[in-house]
């Protein structure tokens, strides 16, 4: 699983400024393979929704990937003919790869996609992006599996779509209720940053960007959809499940190893009263004093177990050294993920060395205390020695949380940094670098949008784009490049 990112930490979330301007603010993409009957129906009912309702300048995107069917020019056709279609033509399958090249190359501030089957209620389309419009959240998805959802379809598809959520419930800890709903919206100042760590190209793409996305922190809203099954639906279901089951353990293992970057996605709390700061209180102690406090009562716990358990084969001495030395090793672990939000292991070699000279001060406050303890008494019972032990280990409970915060975990000043990613062992000069299309810009510009230019290298891969020289969209071709190198993996058979 890819490690890197763009560098940097996303800013504080705007509301979008109102007013026509010359960039759409929603882009609308619709994935495709072989839909020559169901395309051209589904183009004009999205567009005469959209003109009906819709208060904001939209496009509507047609991703065709490897349409072998007359698809191709039934989108020409409609973008011909309907100024806010463009069309898209990418060489190879998969649902994920259309919407990563296409949401890349996107200028505009909100982007969406939904599938072409338009089984979600078009009226949940205004609410799906309203929020990110706003500045409230972050991405956006409908939900089938809401309590106000009302849903049409067989018993059979009903059962694996709330054991798939159960599934990543059970094992990622994901929150949202509907990870595979075709109603998905995004800001493009989060695609930018988040796309590049995802690595599926087909189904298990959505689940993937949600559950990175959910971990690092950023908002997710959820509207309640009415949803109506498509009967005639291409999706291989045995196959699609088996492939997102593989995704779900590769993005299992990669978020237990604490391989990802997710810190990059951090979002500020902007006028959020947590965030402001307080004379006199350093920034976060509130927080890591709750972290804190929790995993030492863990700890503490584990240690009283450990204790009681030694002290059956051994001396108060050695069982206090030897369930010392093991709850330390997991506190230290414990408190360096949870509290003090340290990921992946760079320097857990180092943090443990440095827990282990800390628990060596909370083994001479609890030793001293127990010679104590046996100076005035030849004979103690357990429950005093017990007693004794927790008293010195909130003594080296206080000490212990000092240290930590300001030598073992210490505040990272933050600098600023360029990380360049390339997946070319040397250098190609005649591989263009990877770029966003840049469109013209309008006087009423999205500033609080920012333009990214990640520095990767990809080989091209050509596609129709129906944009002409003039930076007016009509027939021509464009070259876009593959978020991934493995894009363009034949032996991708989606």
């Amino acid at each position: 699983m890819r490690t890197d990112s763009s560098p940097g930490t996303l800013p504080a979330r705007e509301h979008l400024p109102a007013g026509d301007a010359g960039t759409p603010v929603l882009d609308v993409v619709i994935p495709v393979y072989n839909e020559e009957k169901d395309l051209q129906p589904c183009v004009l009912r999205l567009h005469d929704h959209l003109k009906r309702t819709f208060p904001y300048a939209f496009r509507i995107t047609i991703a065709d990937n490897a349409s072998t069917d007359t698809t191709p020019q039934v989108a020409s056709r409609l973008e011909a003919e309907i100024p806010e279609v463009r069309s898209f033509r990418l060489e190879q399958k998969g649902r994920g790869r259309a919407l990563r090249t296409v949401w890349s190359a996107s200028d505009s501030p909100v982007l969406a996609y939904m599938d072409v089957d338009l089984s979600t209620d078009l009226n949940a389309l205004l609410p799906l992006v309203a929020p990110l419009i706003s500045g409230h959240s972050d991405l956006a998805i409908g939900s089938r599996l809401a309590r106000s959802s009302r849903v049409v379809r067989g018993p059979k598809r009903e059962f694996i779509s709330r054991a798939y959520n159960l599934i990543l419930r059970g094992s990622l800890q994901a929150r949202f209720s509907d990870a595979q709903c075709g109603f998905k919206a995004i800001r493009r100042d989060v695609a930018q940053i988040l796309l590049p760590l995802v690595e599926d190209t087909g189904w298990f793409f959505d689940t993937e960007m949600l559950v990175l996305a959910e971990r690092a922190g950023l908002r997710i809203h959820e509207v309640p959809v009415d949803w109506v099954d498509d009967p005639d639906s291409t999706v291989h279901i045995v196959k699609t499940a088996t492939d997102d089951l593989k995704g779900v353990w590769r993005v299992g293992k990669a978020l237990a190893g604490g391989s990802l970057p997710l810190d990059r996605l951090a979002r500020p709390f902007g006028d959020d009263p947590r965030d402001r700061d307080i004379k006199d209180v350093p920034k976060g102690l509130a927080r890591q004093l709750v972290g804190f406090c929790v995993v030492g009562g863990l700890s503490t716990l584990f240690y009283l177990l450990l204790y009681s358990g030694f002290r059956v084969f051994t001396g108060s001495q050695v069982a206090n050294a030897l369930a010392l030395l093991v709850s330390a090793i997991a506190n230290t672990a414990a408190n360096r993920r949870l509290t003090f939000g340290v990921r992946g292991r760079s320097g857990a070699v180092r943090h443990q060395a440095q827990g282990l000279v800390v628990f060596g001060i909370g083994l001479a406050l609890t030793s001293g205390s127990l010679a104590a303890l046996n100076a005035a008494s030849s004979n103690p019972a357990h429950s005093t020695e017990l007693a004794v032990l927790i008293a010195a280990n909130l003594a080296a409970t206080v000490l212990r949380f000092l240290l930590f915060r300001a030598w073992v975990f210490p505040e990272q000043r933050d600098t600023p940094s360029t990380v360049v990613a390339s997946h070319n062992p040397t250098p190609n000069p005649s591989s263009p670098a990877y770029s966003t299309r840049q469109f013209p810009q309008s006087p009423q510009n999205y500033g609080p949008l920012p333009q990214r230019t990640p520095q990767y290298t990809y080989d091209t891969a050509q596609f129709r784009a129906g944009e002409a020289a003039d930076g007016t969209w009509r027939d021509a071709t464009m070259q876009l490049q593959p978020v991934r190198p493995h894009d363009t993996d034949s032996r991708d058979s989606r």
